[in-house]
């Protein structure tokens, strides 16, 4: 699932999780890859975002390398965090969504990548599907373009679960992006990032 796969625009999930949906639907209308957040709303799965701040039964988190700063966009849904190097490229988004409703895991998981694979001249590097701190993950990395840039994207979707007796379900979303040519330089701060970047249940 690629929920805000390439680029640092989140998805507005608002327009997509607003009353469930009565079908179930597997495939998009043109045949493309169906982005996660679609196939959750076929299935009548809702979510609501929550900042990290206010998360109570599970914690995100998300390191900040040196030279990093909180960045914000109005284009930004309420309680997504990004921070950035110097307000612009490179940078790194968190999401978190609390899902309402009941959906096959590894179903969902299956079209984690969609958004990415769909990418202009969307070029994959490296994907995995195995678990991350000990839960349901799919990663996706790669280079596109956009907007007249080149750019690369490393995105990792979890879909953690708390205990009993709740077993309440949640998506997270995190999305590291730099331009390609600066991939190298940046390479060091880029792998803090995902290398320190945690799901847990409290």
């Amino acid at each position: 699932m690629t929920v805000a796969a390439c680029g640092t625009t989140p998805p507005d999930y608002s327009t997509v999780w607003t009353t469930p949906a009565t079908t179930i639907a597997t495939t998009t209308t043109s045949g493309k890859p169906q982005p996660i957040a679609e196939y959750l709303y076929g299935l009548g799965v809702t979510g609501e975002q929550v900042p990290l701040d206010k998360l109570t039964d599970i914690t995100v988190t998300l390191p900040r390398p040196p030279g990093w700063t909180k960045y914000s966009n109005s284009n930004f849904s309420p309680g997504t965090e990004v921070i950035a190097k110097n307000n612009t490229y490179p940078t790194a988004m968190v999401l978190v969504f609390r899902l309402t409703g009941n959906f096959d895991v590894k179903e969902a998981l299956k079209h984690a990548s969609a958004d990415a694979e769909v990418s202009q001249n969307f070029v994959k590097l490296n994907s995995s599907d195995a678990d991350f701190d000990g839960f349901p993950s799919s990663m996706i990395e790669g280079s596109y373009d956009l907007n007249g840039k080149r750019l690369h994207s490393y995105n990792r979707v979890v879909i953690p679960v708390t205990g009993a007796p709740n077993f309440q379900r949640y998506l997270v979303q995190l999305t590291v992006t730099t331009l390609a040519d600066q991939a190298a330089a940046a390479s060091d701060d880029v792998e803090a990032i995902i290398k320190g970047f945690t799901v847990a249940a409290k």
